[in-house]
């Protein structure tokens, strides 16, 4: 059995839907956050049930508001993890009642789609893989589209594409998209402006600096007036650690700047950079910065120097080193940025 990935989809025995985090995920659990739970006034359905979106967004602060409402119902789902020192939400595997996986979907949607976004899919998945070189297996579906709980009316395409090779190739066939003008359209500059006046109270970047990650992003667009984005999966052979493997120590808040040695493990999230040539106001060697927040994902370049805010961790085990995370649960706002 393929192991969990990242933006696979859980379901309980109760009906909360949850999305899938990362990879690391104790033997009897899935490290998840909760995102759709079922509601008569919801805007999601499938079949008779309606379901609402738990977070507006994805953000550190509201995965960790959810913990409050699983605490006070759902506590089982809340699970204080040895390897990472910090509370996760996750699901015993003997409380899953069915187990979405992207590809499986997308592989239904191409041989037969159900309604309006599922044609649109369809087509949208046959553009790219005929773009970049790659085979439909290369991608998944995921979001509201893997449940079968979304509206033609309203909700977005969520692709995944899996494995470093394949997401490589996409990307250099959606950077050349947008120098010409097809169905396939990048955000301009409205929608960039917007994009990052949305976000300019989430993040402590301000609206320059956020319009220069709206330029570096490859992998959102518009397809037949329909919002995509696509998110890099490992596959199983690229999935170097096991839960175990290494402990995770955190020691307190940190600050520092670095230049970026390695970036291709930048592509997947969590978005780990090696560094070199590192200061931090610890005094401590740090050997990477890892993102578990989307936003700085494939984000930075080689040779590049950055600023970073975050949690300092230990790492004990297989790798003894230290590292800055970013956006990981219970941290205190962090962020990467260019230095200027």
């Amino acid at each position: 059995m393929e192991e969990p990935k990242d933006r696979d989809f859980v379901e309980t025995v109760e009906g909360l839907i949850f999305c899938v985090v990362g990879y690391l995920h104790p033997p009897d659990r899935v490290t998840a956050y909760l995102k759709y739970v079922p509601d008569a006034e919801g805007k999601w359905r499938r079949g008779e049930v309606s379901y609402a979106r738990v977070i507006p967004y994805y953000h550190v602060s509201q995965v960790e508001n959810t913990y409050g409402f699983l605490g006070e119902r759902h506590p089982e789902y809340l699970f204080d993890c040895p390897v990472r020192n910090i509370t996760v939400s996750s699901v015993p595997r003997d409380r899953v009642k069915a187990y979405y996986r992207p590809r499986e979907r997308l592989e239904s949607v191409m041989s037969d789609p159900g309604d309006g976004l599922e044609f649109k899919l369809r087509d949208l998945v046959t553009i790219l893989s005929g773009l970049a070189g790659l085979d439909v297996e290369d991608f998944g579906v995921t979001g509201s589209i893997l449940t079968a709980s979304h509206s033609p009316d309203f909700s977005d395409i969520d692709l995944t594409v899996y494995g470093g090779e394949a997401s490589a190739a996409l990307r250099g066939a959606l950077r050349e998209t947008r120098r010409n003008d097809g169905v396939i359209q990048p955000f301009n500059a409205s929608k960039r402006e917007v994009w990052s006046l949305s976000r300019e109270g989430r993040f402590p970047l301000g609206f320059g600096e956020l319009m220069e990650f709206a330029e570096r992003r490859w992998n959102y667009g518009v397809y037949m007036g329909t919002y995509f984005s696509v998110h890099p999966v490992r596959t199983d052979s690229e999935v170097a650690e096991a839960y175990g493997d290494n402990r995770y120590i955190p020691l307190g808040g940190v600050r520092g700047s670095a230049t970026v040695a390695d970036a291709s493990e930048g592509i997947y999230l969590p978005a780990v950079y090696g560094l070199e040539d590192v200061e931090t106001d610890s005094g401590r060697e740090v050997a990477e910065v890892a993102s578990y927040e989307g936003l700085y994902a494939d984000m930075f370049y080689e040779g590049e120097r950055i600023e970073f805010g975050g949690v300092l961790e230990r790492v004990e085990g297989k790798r003894g080193v230290h590292r800055v995370v970013v956006g990981g649960a219970g941290s205190e706002p962090s962020y990467i940025k260019r230095r200027a």
